[in-house]
């Protein structure tokens, strides 16, 4: 449960951010600027703090509703889940709503520092179905998949990237075993950690 609140924070804490961000990066318009994740970069400026500078954060949240024969599936349950029990079945984890989102923090801003950043990448999702059987709007928590890692920015766009990504961490009383049709928590990606390269390129409209 403490998981779950920490992540709901980060998603909260995103967009407010959004807003920060928007507002710094409109009054340097006129600094030098090149592509990266978070739509450009700027050379550091010598009003900038060493330790949490005011463009420190960076991210996006978004709310997703799936209609009815599109439910989400994040491949915890069977597809024939409905077989085990009708529309009573107990594996109906497949999610109506998802919130997602992704928060990059860099809290250095000054010095080699500047381009280091950590972020995490929280997704949440609700909802009560069973293709083919039961269709509802309910709001029922299912659960969370989740990821974080550390990145540097190189030069030109490119960043060198570490990620972890966790298995499935299902809420409430749904975190238990739901019968035949139960497949597990490994989620549609299950447990991994890559080290990667990221490339960025164009300029962002807004």
């Amino acid at each position: 449960m403490k998981r779950w609140a920490w992540l709901l924070a980060v998603l909260v804490l995103i967009s407010f951010a959004g807003a920060q961000v928007s507002s710094s990066l409109n009054s340097q318009g006129s600094s030098s600027q090149t592509s990266s994740s978070q739509g450009s970069w700027h050379e550091t400026e010598s009003g900038d703090r060493m330790f949490f500078p005011h463009d420190m954060f960076w991210g996006w949240a978004q709310f997703d509703l799936a209609p009815p024969h599109n439910e989400i599936d994040p491949n915890l349950c069977a597809g024939n889940a409905g077989q085990y029990g009708g529309v009573n079945a107990p594996c109906s984890l497949f999610a109506r709503y998802m919130l997602s989102g992704i928060l990059e923090v860099r809290p250095f801003g000054r010095g080699p520092l500047r381009r280091f950043m950590v972020y995490g990448a929280p997704t949440f999702l609700f909802g009560k179905t069973i293709p083919k059987t039961l269709y509802t709007w309910s709001p029922d928590a299912i659960g969370i998949e989740h990821s974080w890692g550390v990145g540097i920015y190189l030069n030109k766009g490119f960043e060198f990237r570490v990620t972890q990504h966790f298995l499935f961490d299902r809420l409430g009383a749904r975190d238990t075993n739901l019968g035949v049709a139960d497949l597990g928590n490994n989620g549609p990606w299950g447990r991994f950690m890559t080290v990667g390269v990221r490339k960025t390129f164009g300029t962002r409209r807004w």
